[in-house]
């Protein structure tokens, strides 16, 4: 199985080190590393160069952690992609033991796996509501992201079949994907932990302004307004856009954000039209 490894990165040389080596120390060794430099002015491009020669190194003008990743998917070679964050690691049977499952579970053609949190240099347990599934999952993905970008292995076909990460989003460019995928296929769930999260860093893309909720109605929206759901998920992704708009205005309506309080209210009744 020839496998691409995609890592975004935006002055990250801090943590590129752990990540680069937790890919280089895998049992199953990938055909390609694809560092994508999302713009960064710390001195990455030599760092990598001196450091690693091993990695095909990419710059791009700062565009964001999905344009970067959809670079690196557009120069990979292979017809398998991993992605791994330049915050996170892989532990060292991440692809060994992935593949493993994958040949185990004939015909599938995209993988994720559990994973451990660190936040602030302690590791902290998930929440139940972060439980990751495997199979049809696609009504299990639409209140928050269940799957981890570091922990997938997938066919760089699905990607060029669903469209790969949506540019236009800030952050849950990982969520509307998956949606997008679990829409179509079913997904293999390997249930240990094979990456290490890292979380509580200040330029973490998870802090946004205002919470990411926007984000998920924004991806909700596009997916529903597509031709490209089966009747019950089209139902079920309108439940969920009407659950999160409802969400969403009242925390506007805490914040007297009376503005745009109006403006979500009116796609909340339009929306409730439309599913009846």
């Amino acid at each position: 199985m020839d496998i691409s490894v995609i890592i975004p990165s935006y002055n990250r040389k801090d943590t590129l080190s752990r990540a680069l080596n937790s890919v280089l120390s895998q049992t199953y060794k990938p055909q390609e590393i694809i560092l994508v430099d999302d713009g960064s002015t710390d001195g990455t491009r030599v760092w990598i160069i001196e450091n690693y020669p091993m990695v095909q190194y990419l710059f791009q003008p700062r565009g964001g952690v999905s344009a970067a990743r959809n670079k690196g998917i557009q120069h990979s070679t292979c017809d398998w992609i991993s992605f791994l964050d330049s915050d996170d690691e892989w532990l060292p049977k991440k692809l060994e033991e992935q593949i493993q499952h994958l040949k185990a579970n004939a015909g599938s053609s995209f993988s994720h796996t559990n994973e451990i949190w660190v936040r602030n240099g302690v590791r902290v347990n998930q929440m139940k509501k972060h439980q990751k599934y495997g199979g049809e999952i696609f009504e299990k993905c639409l209140d928050i992201c269940r799957i981890s970008p570091s922990s997938v292995l997938i066919k760089k076909r699905i990607l060029e079949e669903v469209g790969a990460f949506d540019e236009s989003l800030e952050v849950c460019e990982d969520y509307d994907l998956w949606l997008r995928i679990t829409a179509k296929y079913s997904v293999s769930f390997l249930d240990t932990s094979q990456i290490i999260k890292y979380g509580g860093h200040k330029d973490q893309l998870s802090k946004v302004k205002n919470g990411i909720e926007q984000f998920r109605i924004q991806s909700l929206e596009k997916i529903i307004s597509q031709d490209f759901l089966t009747e019950l998920q089209y139902s079920s992704a309108k439940i969920m856009l009407l659950k999160k708009l409802n969400i969403y205005a009242n925390g506007l309506k805490k914040r007297n954000k009376n503005q745009e309080l109006v403006l979500i209210k009116k796609k909340i009744l339009n929306w409730t039209i439309n599913a009846i």
